[in-house]
């Protein structure tokens, strides 16, 4: 039967190895990701969910249940099966799943403790979202000091356990990460040619960063207008 197994590196890591010349239906976690972004770019969004997910099960699976393993994110099939996480995880995140969003994560995370794909700012968004402040607050310095996802967690984080925009905080908002504050106080965030032609090039600007994290995380802030509200107006 063709099967994946986790193959031991001298690094105390492990490799997903993928024996494609045995008989089976084990799933080449490489072809899956490589599928789910052609459904994507061809504008099949619930196909690409789906195949996601089938493979996050066979990865999940495929873990042992009562140790944790270090995934070595050099190796190129093993990076592929956690950004199939990754992506799965966005996908609960976008429809509003935050519980199944925040496992998968965290089981990346799990899995590649050097973060290598930067799920620790979704899981810190999630965890607010949720109200995990248990969970948040050992989230928190993880977080990059002089980011702007940071600055805008503690941020929103402070408006929902306490009802009010922290002046420091909005503060330090507006010196460090301008662009930031000026997309979350703006009534519209197209995510136009200008916006994508930024996107794309090879050092794109603060005021397109700041919208794609906008974009990232939209459902958050469709569903707490109360924070947004609150930010413009204290930001005027």
């Amino acid at each position: 039967m063709a099967r994946n197994s986790l193959r031991p590196t001298p690094n105390q890591t492990f490799r997903i190895l993928h024996d494609r010349e045995a008989k089976g239906s084990a799933l080449d976690f490489s072809r899956e990701l490589a599928r789910s972004h052609k459904a994507v770019a061809e504008g099949r969004y619930e196909e690409a969910c789906e195949v996601r997910f089938r493979a996050v099960q066979e990865l999940v699976e495929l873990l042992p249940e009562d140790e944790v393993v270090e995934f070595d994110m050099e190796d190129g099939a093993t990076r592929d099966a956690a950004e199939l996480l990754y992506c799965s995880a966005v996908d609960f995140f976008l429809v509003g799943d935050l519980e199944m969003a925040a496992a998968q994560l965290e089981t990346l995370l799990d899995v590649d403790g050097d973060d290598h794909l930067e799920a620790t700012p979704l899981l810190a968004f999630v965890y607010v979202a949720m109200g995990e402040w248990d969970s948040f607050d050992d989230v928190v310095p993880d977080l990059a000091d002089k980011s702007p996802e940071k600055a805008l967690l503690m941020l929103w984080s402070r408006f929902l356990r306490e009802g009010t925009i922290d002046a420091a905080e909005l503060a330090s908002l507006r010196r460090f990460h301008a662009p930031y504050l000026r997309e979350w106080c703006a009534e519209e965030h197209p995510s136009d040619g200008r916006h994508l032609a930024d996107m794309a090039s090879e050092h794109p600007s603060k005021e397109a960063r700041a919208r794609e994290l906008w974009l990232q995380t939209e459902p958050l802030w469709i569903e707490h207008q109360a924070f947004i509200k609150a930010l413009r107006e204290s930001a005027q």
